[in-house]
């Protein structure tokens, strides 16, 4: 069994955030507004073709919702809180989740749309790495998730099938770019976290990644 996880919110807790952006906009809900605008950019970067990196869209992001605020972020102010993505822990359950599928003999490995470095950052931090035995970053093929080759991606240099991939995430359009790509999927509802309902659903919904191994060895 190879199962890939997201790593921002699936694994990592970006509540640490709400702080900063309490300060700097006086609401901790710009957090999620800003997360949801970079998500936008990168996504249209995508389909329009011109690449737009994770780090580049958050920092975008950033300034825009600056501007809706009538603030003044410099781009050493942007850069600053995106630096604070490196330095996320994990949710409580993360660590003994992963090394119980390890334990159990799953292929585990990181599927990030953020650069390599800052996964490879992220993980350390929050004191992963051991549980992974790869990292993948969609940057490095400049095809972010949802695309199908993100995905794909995993398979080829594991030498697997798509069929063969179990991807774990907190996001739906995650889910959903991984179902359309021929992978499996277990679906992590973190706090306010939801599945769209068009097109397929995952074979698995959990309230936290304990659960979600537990399903995963079930199947074995």
């Amino acid at each position: 069994m190879i199962v890939a996880f997201d790593v921002n919110e699936t694994l990592l807790d970006l509540s640490v955030l709400d702080e900063p952006f309490r300060e700097a906009f006086g609401s901790d809900a710009v957090r999620r507004a800003w997360f949801a605008q970079m998500l936008q950019l990168s996504f249209v970067g995508g389909l329009t073709g011109a690449y737009v990196s994770f780090t580049q869209a958050q920092e975008a992001a950033l300034s825009m919702i600056a501007s809706q605020h009538g603030l003044d972020l410099t781009p050493a102010d942007a850069k600053t809180m995106v630096d604070r993505m490196t330095r996320l822990p994990s949710h409580p359950e993360v660590p003994a989740a992963l090394q119980r599928l390890r334990q159990a003999g799953a292929t585990v490995v990181a599927l990030a749309n953020s650069t390599e470095q800052v996964v490879q950052a992220q993980l350390g931090f929050a004191g992963l790495t051991q549980h992974f035995d790869a990292v993948y970053s969609a940057d490095s093929i400049r095809q972010l998730k949802p695309a199908p080759a993100a995905y794909a991606m995993v398979a080829e240099n594991l030498g697997a099938s798509m069929a063969d991939i179990w991807l774990v995430a907190a996001h739906s359009w995650d889910i959903s770019g991984a179902l359309a790509a021929g992978c499996s999927a277990a679906f992590v509802a973190r706090s306010g976290a939801v599945l769209s309902p068009l097109g397929p659903q995952p074979a698995i919904t959990a309230s936290d990644l304990n659960e979600v191994a537990r399903e995963l060895l079930n199947r074995t």
